[in-house]
């Protein structure tokens, strides 16, 4: 009856579906967990008409043109240059850290010449990890280091993270970087943009195809199974592809040990104001408990309601309860050991293709993750 299974209607299941139903003429299943398709990428109107997205943020970035055109079938954008703030004190300043944030801190004079240390260090326009910049032998740019360290690094790191900045990997150090430039976008990409309508209705133009049927409120648990080298859907072998998008350490039992991850606790508050904070996302980056708090109107661009919401991050633990979500893998040499463990079980599985980031236990940005799909279908219609 389904030539492909694919376990998780997110990003990485979604264009995978579509790009296997239409031009690889496959009859493709997608399991969902959750009662909507869309993964972490879902959003909905509130109670009072506000888009919102219901697991955070999310904005489409990219550079890649493949991405881009094909995600544009099935959405127009809003396009806009994302920009964030950090409170610090009572000060907003710009984040990353750049030039503009330079002259915000530092009098004029003061600022001038920093900034040309900078360029001549580093060249304009690049990015430096606040690690390495805090190795720099000049005491000067060593300032510079340590003011970004102490008041837009360190605290918002050890929320985020649970961790102390020398614990985490440089793959997340790497994510804050000071940037020498006059461009305060937290992306340099392209492409900057939100689908206009919506990213749920993208999606459900993506799976509104014949060859697809979604089955939300499906645990992949109660209809596949795995045993002496062969899956089962419904009880019967299953000999075409299956793509799973889920956690790899939930599908074995976490047999060897849960994988961690950082979860995120999301507290939303509408206000009877036009706006709370003028900007979309403001993080907080000294004070609080909570990491950020996003806007949404001034994410999506909506005009047509009163009021606005907005919702606060608070990081914790993931431990597997109930209502809980794995957000962020904890990119360690022990846990990239253990996720290796699990990887390994199946490798004993033909047609067992992991993608995403769960399955992968890697971090991904919506457009990779998109790439990655399209390259995993082309693979396996080119193998037919």
């Amino acid at each position: 009856m389904f030539d492909t299974i694919i376990v998780g209607a997110g990003i990485a299941g979604a264009v995978t579906a579509r790009k296997l139903a239409e031009e690889g003429n496959r009859n493709v299943l997608v399991i969902e967990r959750r009662n909507h398709i869309g993964g972490n990428c879902y959003d909905c109107p509130d109670e009072h008409g506000i888009l919102i997205h219901a697991y955070g943020p999310h904005i489409f970035h990219t550079d890649n043109e493949r991405v881009r055109e094909y995600l544009s079938r099935f959405t127009e954008w809003y396009d806009f240059g994302h920009e964030v703030v950090a409170k610090v004190g009572e000060k907003l300043i710009p984040v990353p850290f750049n030039l503009n944030t330079l002259h915000m801190v530092y009098e004029e004079e003061k600022a001038d010449r920093l900034g040309k240390k900078l360029i001549a260090e580093y060249g304009e326009g690049s990015r430096v990890p606040i690690m390495k910049l805090r190795e720099n032998a000049d005491p000067d740019v060593r300032e510079i280091a340590e003011y970004v360290y102490q008041n837009v690094f360190l605290r918002y790191t050890m929320k985020q993270w649970g961790q102390k900045p020398e614990e985490i990997s440089p793959e997340v150090t790497g994510r804050v970087p000071v940037v020498i430039s006059y461009d305060n976008r937290y992306f340099k990409d392209k492409y900057q943009s939100v689908p206009a309508d919506g990213f749920t209705p993208m999606f459900e133009k993506m799976l509104d195809h014949e060859r697809i049927e979604v089955w939300t409120n499906t645990d992949c648990a109660d209809v596949l199974a795995f045993a002496e080298g062969k899956i089962y859907f419904q009880g019967e072998e299953f000999t075409g592809d299956l793509v799973y998008t889920g956690a790899i350490d939930e599908l074995f039992d976490c047999r060897f040990g849960r994988l961690p991850y950082r979860s995120l606790d999301f507290r939303f508050e509408h206000l009877d104001t036009d706006s709370y904070q003028g900007h979309s996302v403001v993080n907080y980056t000294v004070s609080e408990d909570f990491t950020r708090i996003t806007e949404f109107k001034f994410l999506t661009g909506q005009k047509d309601a009163d009021g606005t919401t907005i919702v606060r991050e608070y990081p914790f633990a993931y431990t597997g309860a109930e209502g809980e979500i794995p957000y962020y893998a904890i990119l360690e040499d022990a846990n990239r050991e253990l996720y290796r463990k699990y990887k390994a079980l199946t490798e004993d599985y033909k047609g067992f293709y992991l993608l995403g980031r769960l399955a992968e236990y890697q971090y991904y940005n919506i457009d990779a993750m998109a790439l990655k799909a399209l390259e995993l279908a082309d693979r396996l219609m080119a193998a037919e």
